[in-house]
């Protein structure tokens, strides 16, 4: 015990772990040590009851942070000084990170391998362990009722991959409803259950993660990388790169470029 808190002391990063028992002593031993790495500029993450964790060495106060929905109005009770979002698979405030519940943990994760060593890394590391590299929406699509059938669900996994392929094209609403053999409002009502997000925000996501790729491992000027992705020109690409990532598609590319 004392040889896992003395690497604490030296440690860029910690991710605190759900347990069984997750209510913590305010004198538990982990709690100085904690906000000890945080004061010398670690990086501290948690998923689903680890995030109790976080709060009780108020590490989290005044932030915003998730955990399993089931706990969520506990962790309010408990912390009221804190914000927590039960709709969210993970939450990034810099150095304090914190995920949802035990899958969600494996967002988290990505998200940080992602954040600090770019997207083509955390591709790679999520199809090798065949899960999506990074999810829309959030954990309300794991509360809700499933898509309503099997033949629906494949319809929806035809159409997503298609789509995933064809992120140059102009993709519109109807054209995937036409492909999944559905109205546009079951479509979109389908859509929504089975991901946690709209196709809007989804075709968003898939053609700035492309563009992250792209930015990383080739030399295309951003208005082809643009093209590639479906945008219109580049201004409109460094819009959204700005608006969604907090950079530009040159300062991310001068980042993370692999070329």
């Amino acid at each position: 015990m004392e040889h896992e808190l003395g690497l604490l002391s030296t440690a860029d990063l910690i991710i605190v772990l759900p347990a069984v028992d997750y209510h913590v002593e305010r004198s538990h031993p982990v709690l100085p040590l904690l906000r000890a790495a945080h004061d010398r500029g670690a990086t501290i993450a948690a998923h689903c009851v680890g995030t109790f964790t976080l709060a009780a060495a108020g590490l989290v106060d005044g932030r915003t942070v998730t955990t399993h929905w089931l706990f969520a109005d506990e962790l309010t009770s408990l912390h009221p000084e804190v914000t927590v979002r039960p709709e969210a698979l993970y939450v990034d405030e810099g150095p304090i990170i914190t995920g949802a519940g035990a899958a969600a943990g494996l967002d988290m994760c990505l998200h940080l391998i992602r954040r600090e060593h770019g997207a083509g890394l955390a591709n790679t590391i999520a199809r090798g362990l065949v899960v999506p590299p990074h999810r829309d929406g959030g954990q309300a699509q794991y509360v809700r009722a499933p898509v309503p059938s099997d033949t629906d669900d494949q319809r929806l996994a035809s159409v997503i991959a298609w789509a995933r392929e064809h992120l140059d094209h102009r993709i519109t609403i109807d054209v995937l409803a036409s492909r999944a053999l559905m109205s546009r409002r079951s479509f979109v009502r389908h859509f929504r259950s089975a991901t946690g997000t709209s196709p809007h925000a989804w075709l968003r996501s898939q053609r700035l993660s492309l563009a992250e790729e792209l930015l990383e491992t080739t030399s295309l000027s951003i208005e082809q990388i643009a093209t590639r992705v479906g945008y219109r020109n580049a201004a409109v690409l460094r819009e959204q790169f700005v608006v969604r990532r907090g950079v530009s598609p040159s300062e991310y590319r001068r980042t993370f470029s692999h070329s």
